[in-house]
């Protein structure tokens, strides 16, 4: 084995297929939280601690409805991927496309369910 050449080394473990087009989803979506984050903070930081219907008329308002449904989606979409990449590295077989189907439909879901809620309250 120790005279083994590192192309005859790596034969056997598939090729790389879409790991840059991965790679640059990933550092797209956390330039766009750096910039979502803090702005959603601020916004909702206003709010915090304020009656229900303080917050309703508060994200009635665009932005601060704008900013929460874009950190949600954004948000979930980032953590679908990073998910997604550990399943690859560690998990294997039939489980591997399972658990990447459901963490996809339970993470999409979730940001349905935010953006809707954010909706119903925005109106």
């Amino acid at each position: 084995m120790a005279f083994l050449t590192d192309r005859k080394r790596a034969v056997g473990w598939g090729a790389a297929k879409s790991g840059t087009e991965h790679f640059w989803a990933m550092k797209k979506s956390s330039v766009a939280l750096l910039v979502l984050i803090p702005f959603f903070v601020f916004t909702f930081g206003s709010v915090l601690g304020s009656s229900f219907e303080e917050v309703q008329a508060y994200y009635a308002r665009p932005f601060p409805a704008i900013i929460a449904a874009l950190t949600l989606i954004v948000g979930f979409k980032h953590f679908n991927d990073g998910f997604q990449t550990l399943i690859e590295d560690y998990v294997h077989g039939i489980w591997e496309k399972v658990l990447i189907l459901g963490m996809t439909c339970i993470s999409y879901g979730a940001a349905a369910i935010g953006v809707f809620a954010i909706a119903k309250m925005a109106l």
